[in-house]
């Protein structure tokens, strides 16, 4: 009887993964080549979904429904006067593998532009957690010299370079003027999973992050004595909150032990565990791409505002 009741059950997965074939957690590279992520749920024989386009965070949509062989996922997005802009996207997919058009409408419903086309592929199931006491990590490799910027690079050409090494630290230091665009910090280096530790110093104000693999960031925020968020500091951007409050005040040296292992995250901030080996669902908004299984760099966000590093430690993953 057991092992019917089993068997009926795997069945009825089954039948249902079949009768909808989008359900599950898709990698994205929208119009124009960024990266993008679509989540699509069914409760209650209900669907939802969730999206990240580009940069942001990753948020509920307005509608998702099938047409047929056919997912319609409706967006919305309102302007300063509360007026409401439109845009359309529908999937069909082909195995693995998503093609998407997108279409915008304005607030009076006159189609914005032409109709664009994009791509999308089914994410693989995140493994088990991995047991971290058994991992085991190979020779640590300092990232920062403390003398210049040997080893990083502009991950934009032509962007506004605010980065420095003062004082042995690394420095951003921008200024909010028109026409002005400051870049992020890219290391030459590309790493699969890793640990990395480093300190990090808030400026007033600070809106920074660390990307890992240049695919997930982890926030860099001055947000002392604010409440859990997963867009405060050390959150996995909009993906994950913080256990715990553990931010020092703006301006004092904070350190952070940063584990990415097999999709999973840990992260360790001024000595206390705010992330422990928590599952990550997909990138995050300002990824360099939507693949989660290439390797990638270390970038530091600094389009936004001033903040300093120092002393930053990484030991890769020993296969």
């Amino acid at each position: 009887m057991k092992h019917t009741v089993l068997s009926l059950l795997l069945a009825l997965s089954v039948s249902a993964s079949a009768a909808n074939p989008y359900l599950g957690r898709w990698a994205l590279t929208i119009p124009g080549g960024g990266a993008g992520w679509l989540g699509v749920e069914e409760k209650d024989g209900k669907l939802s979904s969730s999206v990240l386009w580009g940069g942001g965070s990753v948020v509920p949509t307005a509608g998702t429904k099938l047409d047929g062989d056919k997912l319609i996922v409706t967006r919305e997005q309102k302007n300063k006067e509360g007026k409401v802009t439109t845009e359309t996207i529908t999937a069909i997919a082909e195995g693995d593998v998503l093609k998407l058009t997108t279409v915008k409408h304005n607030p009076a419903g006159k189609q914005m532009g032409e109709p664009a086309a994009f791509t999308g592929k089914r994410i693989a199931d995140i493994p088990a957690k991995p047991n971290l006491s058994k991992v085991k990590f190979g020779e640590q490799i300092q990232l920062l010299n403390g003398k210049d910027l040997t080893g990083w690079r502009l991950l934009k050409e032509g962007a506004d370079n605010g980065w420095s090494v003062v004082d042995g630290i690394l420095q951003n230091r921008v200024t909010k003027e028109k026409g002005k665009h400051f870049g992020n910090l890219r290391t030459d280096a590309e790493f699969e999973d890793f640990n990395l530790k480093t300190e990090v110093r808030t400026q007033e104000g600070s809106n920074s992050g660390i990307y890992l693999r240049g695919i997930y960031e982890v926030q860099i925020m001055e947000s002392f004595g604010k409440p859990l968020d997963s867009h405060h500091m050390g959150a996995l951007y909009s993906r994950i909150t913080p256990s715990v409050n553990a931010e020092k005040p703006v301006g004092e040296w904070q350190t952070l032990d940063i584990t990415l292992v097999d999709r999973h995250l840990t992260v360790i901030l001024n000595g206390k565990t705010i992330i422990d080996n928590q599952p990550v669902l997909g990138c995050t908004g300002g990824a360099i791409t939507s693949d989660e299984f290439k390797p990638g760099p270390i970038y530091l966000q600094g389009d936004h505002t001033n903040v300093d590093y120092r002393n930053m430690l990484l030991r890769p993953v020993v296969k």
